[in-house]
């Protein structure tokens, strides 16, 4: 017991000043770049990578371990430890693009693109990386050799009976690849599915999150983006014009309510200054129908502007024309 410490000790020490080497490296050469974010995201790679030092450097030592099954632990270990180390290196030079590409682009919407390709194409990356693991630490196994070549001579059949079994997987699968390359939906989006308004806030390889107004998650398979339509207010430009009706009475002076739309809009920091517009659009035998229209810089702004206009010109109705207020007339007039 006493000799398996004393020759665990170098090896730890030699773990842990690797470590510690090269996370004071990543702080230096951060120092020296502190406009690129790639060697502040790397720094998160400290622990898998000591992990693997130390795992490879117990099987470099024959005369250290000399115990088979203790060996093959270890190398399961190592492995697993190196695929770690390559998911969390990949991980931070995306970020560390994406990090990037937030502080030198001007453009939200080329922005959110970016993100959810980013994103989209680290789960896939990091999918393929935990495959690719798995898969060499089962060739480890003696056994797990002499399967595989058996099962290679009927890989048509199960490749069929996979392929059935898997089809909804697989489907998400590359709907969600389409989805982040072709630019139909992004995180942060605003778009309504099954009549349901909401923002797009996560996109995963075979789900989608939308969060509604009132914080419920609406969450959708992906591959219901590329099989049935849905609207999507944000998807080249985030600015919405919007509409409110009111249905007033014949007597309403339109032209004092129409400069009375512009002096609000003037007032309100959600109108982006761009468009409005006040008309008659309908008429009934006791009513008309008047719709203000406005333009604003996002969904959220439109919700408030929208709100903001309909209290305004309601309120300024009552106190200034109250004969333009909806009433029920009984003498004939």
């Amino acid at each position: 017991m006493l000799r398996l410490l004393l020759t665990l000790l170098p090896v730890a020490a030699v773990t842990l000043a690797i470590g510690w080497l090269v996370d004071r490296s990543l702080q230096r050469a951060a120092a020296r770049h502190p406009r690129s974010p790639l060697w502040a995201s790397l720094r998160r790679c400290r622990v898998p990578l000591q992990l693997v030092v130390g795992f490879w450097l117990l099987l470099a030592a024959p005369h250290l371990v000399d115990d088979p099954d203790l060996r093959h632990a270890l190398l399961l270990a190592a492995i697993a430890a190196t695929g770690w180390l390559v998911v969390r290196i990949t991980a931070a030079a995306l970020e560390a693009v994406l990090l990037r590409y937030e502080t030198t682009a001007g453009d939200p919407a080329r922005l959110q693109r970016v993100r959810t390709q980013l994103g989209m194409l680290r789960r896939v990356v990091g999918a393929l990386i935990a495959v690719v693991t798995v898969a060499v630490m089962l060739l480890t196994f003696t056994a797990a050799r002499t399967i595989g070549a058996s099962l290679l001579a009927s890989a048509g059949i199960i490749g069929i009976v996979a392929g059935v079994a898997a089809q909804g997987t697989l489907g998400n699968f590359f709907a969600g690849l389409q989805i982040a390359f072709s630019d139909t939906v992004r995180i942060g989006d605003t778009v309504v599915v099954e009549g349901q308004q909401g923002t797009v806030e996560e996109i995963t390889l075979s789900y989608l999150v939308v969060r509604l107004w009132d914080y419920r998650r609406l969450i959708v398979p992906v591959s219901y983006f590329v099989s049935k339509p849905f609207e999507n207010w944000t998807r080249r430009d985030p600015g919405l014009l919007a509409s409110v009706l009111l249905h007033l009475d014949h007597a309403t002076p339109v032209p004092a309510l129409r400069e009375r739309l512009r002096g609000t809009l003037a007032a309100s920091s959600h109108w982006d200054g761009q468009e409005w517009a006040l008309w008659v659009v309908d008429a009934t035998p006791s009513t008309i129908v008047v719709r203000a229209t406005m333009t604003a810089r996002s969904p959220e702004e439109t919700f408030e502007l929208r709100a903001t206009v309909r209290e305004d010109l309601i309120a300024y109705l009552r106190t200034e024309h109250p004969e333009a207020l909806p009433r029920i007339r009984t003498d004939g007039t």
